[in-house]
């Protein structure tokens, strides 16, 4: 760290003529110790600042919002967090529009869909890009339910690939096996998920 309040203090006092404040030098060096707790403080200052915005949070500013949530947002990176967190924060009484329920579901770094059902008060959630049930779908499914209007009921749509689907995008083993991924890899990948119904 450059000293930054010690060149600050030493430009204030040097104009006086009164004081040594040449390197080494007792007037100097108080001024050193003085700048030294500037910086301190100033560089706490900066830290408090960037946290208290969501854009620039980091650590305490990111918890600190999340301690008014409910629930911890699914997120794996700083940005994701951050993404997730003004999501949450958006939510208002107009929230409730399939679109507005969407950017909220992305926004919470869920990988998930929603849709209107076929009949008024329905809603199905789709996890487009995971095959199967997701990974902590428990936790998935308390914040989604947290996130939609209480009065709708909703209808979670997984799917899975079968060997029909993966034989239309590999129509040989040589293929599939040409893409380098596992015989694992090859079942779940996915080339965008379709609503079929």
């Amino acid at each position: 760290m450059t000293p930054k309040f010690e060149d600050y203090l030493v430009s204030l006092l040097q104009p006086l003529g009164a004081y040594d404040l040449r390197p080494g030098a007792v007037n100097r060096g108080e001024l050193a110790a003085y700048g030294a707790k500037l910086d301190g403080a100033a560089e706490e200052l900066d830290h408090t600042a960037r946290e208290m915005n969501l854009v620039t949070a980091e650590d305490f500013g990111l918890e600190r919002v999340e301690a008014l949530l409910p629930y911890r947002p699914v997120c794996e990176t700083v940005r994701q967090r951050r993404a997730a967190l003004a999501a949450l924060l958006r939510i208002n009484g107009d929230s409730f529009t399939t679109s507005a329920i969407n950017d909220t579901l992305r926004g919470c770094g869920l990988n998930a869909r929603a849709e209107e059902g076929s009949q008024p008060g329905y809603v199905k959630v789709y996890f487009p890009d995971v095959a199967g049930i997701p990974e902590g779908f428990d936790r998935l499914r308390l914040i989604i339910e947290d996130i939609l209007p209480s009065h709708v009921d909703v209808t979670y749509v997984f799917w899975y690939n079968t060997w029909g689907m993966v034989a239309q995008r590999h129509p040989t083993w040589g293929d599939a096996a040409s893409t380098g991924l596992s015989w694992y890899g090859v079942a779940i990948e996915n080339d965008g998920f379709e609503d079929e119904g």
